[in-house]
């Protein structure tokens, strides 16, 4: 379980966010307060009410008016505080999770894509999921409740304090075993149980995510009840833990409604002793021989029923602590979880952000009117001495020295593991290398990344081009939000869809289905194509972009591709050597670096006719590609 106090000590997700709205947080619990304390003084006016209307009728109708205005004032305020309370609260809490999204989506995109997919999808559930609602449920069921009721609690102690200190303190040890004892005790037992849960809960969405995506596989070989199997193990675990929490939760009902019916006959016999001795104060008045108005009438009535009933919106209010403090186990999880990401706005708990959007307008690194104007003019690659290592693994890429020029056409080719993507992450800012730089013109590809200029230098297209389930428009406006119609058009003639959009019934407002279902693997790679074009980076990254494609929509695609990106940096990363005369140079990685000719020791890094014709290696390659 993590540590209470560190939590809060190096928390930066979080508790930036008491202070930049404190004032709705403050409201908020001052409304909850007050609107606890109208239900106590309603409760408290109506047992007055009911003790005054059962004396003998020696009050008249006028004498009660007061009583009955506060029963009124306080019936119509409490329902009105309470949901004004829930107002401001929400208000807070909204405010706190949809800037926590938001960051939280920047950190995963500053992380960039190969530490994001290198992720456990379970883990990913877990962190969009669970740990967000998890820090809203931290305030809005466990923080907020324990504050209005140790307030609310506190004022009700210090008000029986003035009529009995004797009194006031066994009402403090009753509400301090309700609101601190229990607390306590679920928090300590159930930490184990509950992180338990937590876990299997994620394996469960590892393996329900995993079963899923190849639901297929399990279904053609036969085995659905191994699959059903797999999945249901782990949810009957999860629900047998959750199940033992709901008994300790039952039982702990129990003890808390023992403690508070042995509080409120204390009161009870607290008020009889205080208020009984008189007769008047009793409610038993003495009728004197000759007399219509009995003697002790105009004394104080029975208070038992007020300060009985009095107590029970105390009870409302410290019940569900005992159980909110068991849940803040996988609250305080997920505040840790969270604090374990990259915060994207340092430690200013994102006050730089806000400026960043206030200003948007105004800043040409962010208006989108002005990216185009923003384009660098040296889009020179250079990469010095880059060694890069995922945990630790062997090297990945081992002292590499790169220099590509801009305009030219780069085929990076080489066997699976020899660090192609990971060279296309490092030239994109996504991984920062253990040592050596990847500079872009003259900046550290990691610092445009984090700084959120990279897709104004460089676009990717990867190896399967994503389609939305959105119109065929709104595809194309991830490329550029503004695109205009004319211009959407254009783009696709010019990555030869124009056939297909003259075909769509809806043309550009056609709903494509999710993942890009009814289009082909080639016309999918043509839209990413089209997205790219619309974004005008100067450096294109294509990541094995025909994958899976047969040999002629291939060529057909890396025909077009060149066609339209003719003028800018291409880098595009393959297995295999189709459409290498389309490339200025070709380059072989192997073992993480620049392979050499077995038989000449030539490197092999040069243009094609160079390499065909000065290497063996790269002509029996050839001859076996084609």
């Amino acid at each position: 379980m993590p540590d209470l106090r560190e939590t809060w000590r190096t928390d930066t997700w979080v508790r930036p966010f008491l202070g930049r709205y404190r004032r709705v947080l403050f409201a908020s619990i001052g409304l909850g307060v007050v609107a606890l304390i109208f239900a106590v003084g309603l409760m408290f006016v109506s047992g007055y009410l009911i003790d005054a209307a059962a004396a003998p009728p020696y009050y008249g109708l006028f004498e009660l008016l007061v009583p009955i205005g506060m029963v009124q004032l306080f019936g119509i305020g409490k329902p009105l505080l309470s949901y004004l309370e829930r107002l401001a609260s929400h208000d807070w809490i909204l405010r706190v999770t949809s800037e926590l999204r938001r960051r939280l989506y920047a950190s995963l995109e500053r992380r960039g894509p190969l530490e994001v997919a290198a992720r456990r999808a379970g883990e990913a559930l877990g962190l969009l999921n669970e740990d967000i609602a998890h820090v809203q449920n931290l305030y809005l069921r466990t923080v907020f409740p324990l504050l209005i009721a140790w307030i609310v609690g506190g004022v009700a102690v210090l008000a029986m304090g003035c009529m009995s200190p004797w009194a006031a303190l066994e009402l403090l040890v009753g509400l301090a075993i309700i609101g601190l004892v229990l607390p306590w005790v679920a928090l300590a037992r159930d930490a184990r149980i509950r992180e338990r849960a937590k876990e299997r809960r994620s394996e469960f969405y590892t393996r329900a995510w995993d079963n899923m995506a190849a639901v297929a596989d399990w279904r053609y070989a036969g085995r659905r009840e191994d699959y059903l199997s797999r999945v249901d193990a782990v949810a009957r675990e999860v629900e047998g833990l959750e199940a033992q929490l709901s008994a300790r939760s039952r039982r702990r009902s129990l003890i808390l409604h023992g403690v508070f019916g042995v509080l409120v006959v204390v009161v009870f016999c607290w008020a009889a002793w205080h208020f009984g001795g008189s007769p008047g104060a009793t409610g038993v008045a003495t009728v004197l021989p000759g007399s219509a108005i009995p003697q002790g009438a105009s004394a104080t009535v029975n208070w038992l029923a007020a300060f009985v009933l009095g107590m029970f919106p105390l009870l409302e209010a410290f019940s569900p602590l005992p159980d909110a403090a068991s849940g803040a186990v996988g609250y305080l999880d997920s505040v840790a979880r969270l604090n374990a990401m990259d915060d994207p706005d340092g430690e200013n708990g994102g006050k730089a952000s806000d400026f960043a959007r206030e200003t948007a307008v105004e800043s040409p690194a962010t208006s989108p009117e002005s990216a185009t104007d923003q384009t660098p003019t040296d889009t020179t690659i250079h990469l010095d001495r880059v060694t890069f290592t995922y945990g630790d693994g062997a090297p990945v890429l081992r002292d590499l020295t790169l220099t590509i020029p801009a305009g030219q056409r780069l085929a990076i080719l080489g066997p699976s593991g020899t660090g192609k993507s990971t060279l296309a992450a490092l030239l994109r800012g996504d991984l920062a290398p253990q040592s050596g730089s990847v500079l872009l013109g003259s900046r550290e590809a990691r610092d445009l990344n984090v700084a959120g200029e990279m897709p104004r230098h460089v676009a990717l297209m990867q190896q399967s081009g994503y389609l939305f389930n959105q119109s065929l428009m709104g595809n194309l406006k991830i490329g550029k939000p503004q695109v205009s119609a004319e211009e959407a058009r254009a783009v696709l003639e010019a990555v030869g869809l124009g056939g297909l959009l003259e075909r769509l019934r809806y043309g550009l407002s056609t709903m494509v289905d999710e993942a890009g279902i009814g289009f082909s693997g080639g016309e999918a790679r043509r839209v990413a194509l089209a997205r790219i074009l619309l974004t005008d980076a100067p450096v294109v990254i294509l990541d094995e972009p025909c994958v899976s494609l047969d040999p002629s929509t291939e060529l057909a695609l890396l025909d077009t591709m060149f066609r339209v990106l003719e003028g800018r940096t291409v880098i595009m990363i393959t297995h295999h050597l189709a459409g290498i005369d389309h490339f200025d140079r070709v380059l072989f990685l192997h073992d993480g670096t620049v392979a050499r000719d077995g038989e000449t020791g030539r490197l092999l890094d040069g243009s094609p006719a160079e390499l065909f014709e000065e290497s063996p290696y790269c002509r029996s390659l050839l001859a076996f590609d084609r």
